[in-house]
């Protein structure tokens, strides 16, 4: 017990108390955690060639920006770790390959050589270098398996500060802004959730699961299906939107009606 008591007081004894505890929580970490497999994309489609057709079409493609083993450059970040449900969404929307970079990269027509397959490969290519989010099934995306009355709720607590509620979008600030979600297909919502693509944040599955996402999928699908009974919808912006026309359509009326009702007196006299 003397001993034990002297090592105990040693000056050097917190040092290898704090380096003991820094191998075991490491270690705990190693075997809780569930690590990703390099090729999880490639092999889900039982084709490994996808990744060899991956790399070939990245680098003659990709690889000016984001360099030639996707490390990243002075012109586009590395994409290492991103998954293949970044690439799917983004290329998938036109956003990539960007011909001019700028604060935000807009939706825009695919290349002619950008098809399914293509972003399929690439996706299997950059999942291989380092795992990350990977495509969704349709299970996980499908707006009938979900709840559209809970995922308002989740969508108005979380995403109407950009999106809007009815996911019209919105201005952000230093150019940037939150993009229509009516041409978004629900994989690409879902991706766009998991992956937090330019000023998105991201939306885990420890935030919010995946059931809940497919909740939130519904709504988005659901609102978007609304007709507008009351006439013009004025792209579903908002009160401030409806009132600056009501305010420029009313004034213009009464002052046309003003000027007409002075004509005719003066006609009369």
């Amino acid at each position: 017990m003397t001993r034990i008591t002297a090592w105990r007081r040693h000056p050097l004894a917190r040092y290898a108390v704090l380096i003991l505890a820094l191998a075991l929580v490491g270690t705990a970490y190693a075997t809780f955690v569930q690590v990703s497999k390099p090729a999880d994309a490639a092999l889900a489609s039982g084709k490994v060639d996808d990744v060899a057709n991956g790399k070939s079409l990245f680098q003659a493609h990709c690889a000016s920006c984001h360099g030639l083993n996707a490390e990243g450059t002075s012109t586009g970040p590395t994409l290492i770790g991103v998954g293949a449900a970044s690439v799917d969404f983004q290329m998938s929307t036109g956003r990539m390959p960007a011909s001019n970079p700028g604060a935000q990269v807009p939706r825009k027509p695919l290349p002619e050589w950008v098809d399914s397959d293509s972003i399929s490969d690439i996706a299997a290519y950059v999942q291989s270098l380092g795992g990350g989010p990977t495509v969704p099934s349709g299970d996980q995306v499908d707006p009938a398996l979900g709840d559209a009355a809970k995922g308002g709720e989740l969508f108005r607590a979380n995403c109407i500060q950009c999106h809007n509620w009815a996911g019209a979008g919105g201005a952000l600030t230093r150019g940037k802004y939150a993009p229509n979600l009516n041409e978004s297909s629900p994989t690409q919502i879902y991706e766009a959730m998991v992956t937090g693509p330019q000023a998105m944040p991201v939306f885990n599955d420890t935030t919010i699961t995946p059931e809940e996402k497919r909740n939130m999928i519904a709504y988005i699908v659901q609102v978007r299906e609304q007709t507008d009974p009351g006439g013009f919808a004025l792209g579903r912006i908002g009160p401030v939107t409806e009132g600056l026309v009501a305010w420029v359509v009313g004034i213009l009326a009464l002052v046309l009606a003003a000027i007409w009702i002075t004509a005719k007196k003066r006609q009369k006299s």
